[in-house]
């Protein structure tokens, strides 16, 4: 197992793990734990991911008793890490049979059902995901390089395993705690990028001011506050609606921030924060009982969290969204199965239409890529 980290432009790279910690049981989740503790409390690094449902073991009331073919957790543990990266290799990849796992005819439904929701007063937004599903040719790492070249994001990573890749371009950080400062950044609010110098000069403007975006993204800061809340004081949001241009797009985070314990559980904070509301809505328990009744897959990486954890329980981690998953192992002349979500923030206002075009615009960096003209990106 090898996690490669640039977050924030400063690699890490962690490689050749003393044991790794896997979970795809809940009957041993809370004991994952217990073991993360021990690891660190031994010198290890750790480094890798939690996947999107390991959210619902952190709630008894979205327990679930049912066995994962991917795991809920999985961190190598290191005894050192290398300011470096991966030797890029020799370019060479294709993208096969681009579709969507669901019609846009299901979608409307879905987010008309979310609207009933809302209307009904039990949620105030769901964030709803669709797959885009395709085959994968080559080197996975040519194709994570070149995305990262032509559209740099500011928490991307790498995880290379014999079971599968993870080619995570994120735009959004999780958490990022040194000693007792944590801080959270979520990412609510697209915008396309202009046609035009003149409108793409404004775009960042028009997102920034738009009413629905706004709501959108103060909601979900307000829900990271209370989550900040649990677990430590002085909360505070010194930062709202930042935006950011990215080649095909613009989007808004804000900054969320707190004072914590130095050596807080890892168990406590994951719990009190995830999943990020950005990615569940609000409030987020029952965001999440609705998202697991509506989706047609399991989420798996897409939204979960990827970053490391220091010995003395610095850690770092990205929301995985812009994020492929390619199974199989790296045999570059056999088409191996991948996905990528793409999700959205659905409101009162949302309409089926604009939020399916919203979708298909967060798709349209990998699409670009793709020898699959979009016109043929048809649902199983």
């Amino acid at each position: 197992m090898k996690v490669l980290t640039q977050f924030e432009r400063k690699p890490l790279l962690f490689q050749d793990p003393e044991f790794i910690i896997s979970c795809t049981d809940p009957a041993i989740f809370k004991s994952s734990f217990k073991d993360i503790e021990l690891a660190l409390s031994q010198g290890y690094y750790l480094a890798g991911f939690l996947s999107y449902e390991a959210g619902y073991y952190f709630e008894e009331k979205l327990y679930q008793d049912k066995q994962y073919d991917f795991p809920l957790i999985y961190l190598g543990a290191y005894k050192n890490v290398l300011k470096d990266k991966f030797t890029k290799p020799a370019p060479g990849y294709r993208l096969e049979n681009l579709r969507l796992n669901i019609t846009q005819e299901q979608y409307s439904l879905n987010i008309n059902a979310i609207r009933d929701y809302i209307a009904k007063g039990d949620v105030y937004q769901i964030t709803y995901c669709l797959k885009l599903l395709f085959e994968f040719y080559g080197e996975a790492l040519s194709l994570y390089n070149q995305l990262l070249k032509e559209q740099p994001v500011p928490y991307p990573a790498y995880i290379q395993t014999d079971e599968f890749q993870i080619l995570s371009l994120s735009p959004e950080l999780f958490i990022k705690k040194s000693s007792t400062h944590l801080v959270t950044k979520p990412m609510k609010g697209t915008w396309p990028r202009g046609k035009s110098l003149i409108s793409d000069l404004i775009a960042p403007l028009c997102l920034k001011y738009d009413r629905k975006n706004r709501a959108e993204n103060v909601m979900i800061a307000d829900l990271l506050r209370n989550d900040l809340g649990r677990l430590g004081k002085n909360i505070k949001a010194p930062t709202l609606f930042e935006v950011a241009r990215y080649k095909t797009l613009c989007q808004m985070t804000s900054t969320v921030t707190a004072k914590i314990k130095k050596d807080i559980s890892i168990y406590d904070l994951f719990s009190a924060i995830f999943p990020s509301g950005s990615v569940t809505g609000a409030p987020k328990i029952r965001a999440m009982e609705i998202i697991n009744g509506l989706e047609k897959n399991q989420r798996k990486i897409y939204t979960g969290a990827i970053g490391y954890i220091t010995p003395d329980k610095d850690m770092f981690f990205n929301i995985p969204i812009r994020t492929f998953l390619i199974k199989g192992r790296q045999a570059l002349s056999a088409g191996r199965p991948a996905e990528m979500g793409i999700g959205g923030g659905i409101v009162w206002d949302s309409t089926p239409a604009g939020e399916w075009n919203e979708g298909l615009l967060k798709a349209k960096f990998l699409t670009d890529l793709a020898k699959t003209p979009f016109r043929t990106l048809f649902p199983d």
